[in-house]
């Protein structure tokens, strides 16, 4: 005899991680402001951290949004690897370029911060740089370049990774580099989203990788491989230690040793300028394949380039409008995917997520809920989608 019930049947790990919940972006926002404020921020700062860390979600980025509150930023804070009151230090200044100690400050604050610092000085120099060290995590690296375009300016952003290594050189046994993101942006033209590539050089960062393992999800073949040079497409072999991050380009017959040139140069720029932790430092030959090293002393380099301190301002928005307008009106293959620009698509999910509300995974929702109950502050609402 079969027996039946009027409730469903408990949906499966997989299906739950697959079911999204829209929260009103005004709510989610005063929550993970409430939540940094909880834990010792300011909060002019907390604020700007929810924003920065809110904009992974809002743009459709989730593997860079609030699912990384309590995996990542939280733990930081707690273990004191993140000072929630720290003040970065000028150690030296040459004007259009600058020199700061970040002291552990938390960087999705701080590196507002440095960027909203390299457009004074572009505004006063035509350029502004601003290199720091001792930083923690920035989250995404095209929220903080397309600050510069509020200003009219052209944003670039370059972070390493510290010292934790994730990415095998081409032809390597053990981790060298990080992720190594590197993010620039520019104004498009009158009434157009800014234009922001926002990159791993990896071919993945390790977060989209761990989205894929906890929705039960396989990872695209590419994204992964063996010791033996072999694609893995379990998504969560990646964290066993069985299988390693692919750099951009994949192989060396499509391109491999651009992705991982690409991967040096932001060493270089944010590690080897400011003087910050690197990868590629002895201890990482002792390494055993795997990722090593933790992401302290993480190294930035932020530039501001102002088009308008060397040349009319309107021949300028003229000429983006052009180059855009231009790549826009490229004939579509298929009418129904037309052609557009790196940080278009993201600008459009902004929008309809400010209307409809900012998509969450039913277990992220379910644990900030969790975790508002905890600290005693407002849980965000939603409703299934």
């Amino acid at each position: 005899m079969t027996q039946t019930t009027d409730t469903a049947p408990e949906a499966a790990p997989d299906e739950a991680a697959r079911r999204t919940v829209r929260v009103p972006y005004d709510e989610l926002l005063d929550f993970v402001t409430a939540v940094f404020v909880a834990r010792d921020l300011p909060h002019d700062r907390a604020r700007s951290a929810a924003e920065a860390l809110c904009y992974g979600d809002l743009t459709g980025l989730g593997s860079h949004g609030v699912v990384n509150l309590t995996r990542l930023y939280l733990p930081l804070l707690a273990s004191g690897r993140a000072d929630p009151n720290a003040e970065p230090a000028v150690v030296a200044d040459r004007g259009a370029a600058v020199l700061v100690d970040a002291r552990r400050a938390l960087g999705l604050w701080a590196a507002r911060e440095m960027m909203d610092l390299a457009c004074r000085r572009a505004a006063e120099h035509g350029i502004g740089l601003v290199t720091v060290r001792d930083m923690t995590h920035i989250g995404c690296a095209g929220h903080h370049a397309e600050r510069a375009t509020r200003h009219r300016m052209i944003g670039l952003t370059a972070s390493n990774c510290g010292r934790q290594r994730i990415a095998r050189p081409p032809g390597g046994r053990v981790a060298m580099l990080g992720t190594n993101p590197l993010s620039i942006a520019a104004p498009a033209g009158p009434s157009r989203p800014p234009f922001v590539l926002d990159m791993s050089t990896t071919v993945v960062p390790t977060g989209r990788v761990r989205v894929a393992a906890r929705a039960g999800l396989p990872a695209p073949e590419g994204w992964l491989y063996d010791d033996q040079g072999r694609p893995v497409t379990d998504a969560a072999a990646f964290d066993r230690g069985e299988a390693h991050l692919a750099w951009l380009g994949g192989r060396p017959e499509t391109g491999v040793y651009k992705g991982y040139g690409l991967g040096l140069l932001v060493e270089v720029l944010a590690a080897l300028v400011p003087g910050a932790g690197m990868g590629p430092e002895p201890e990482a030959l002792e390494g055993t394949g795997g990722p090593s090293g933790r992401d302290d002393d993480i190294g930035l380099f932020m530039l501001a380039v102002a088009p308008d301190a060397l040349r009319s301002p309107d021949r300028y928005a003229a000429d983006a409008a052009t180059l855009f307008g231009t790549l826009l009106a490229c004939p579509p293959v298929d009418e129904d995917a037309p052609v557009r620009y790196p940080g278009q698509l993201e600008a459009e999910r902004a929008e309809l997520n400010l209307r409809d509300g900012v998509p969450l995974p039913a277990p992220i929702h379910a644990e900030l809920r969790e975790l508002a109950a905890e600290l005693g502050v407002n849980a965000p609402s939603g409703g299934e989608s």
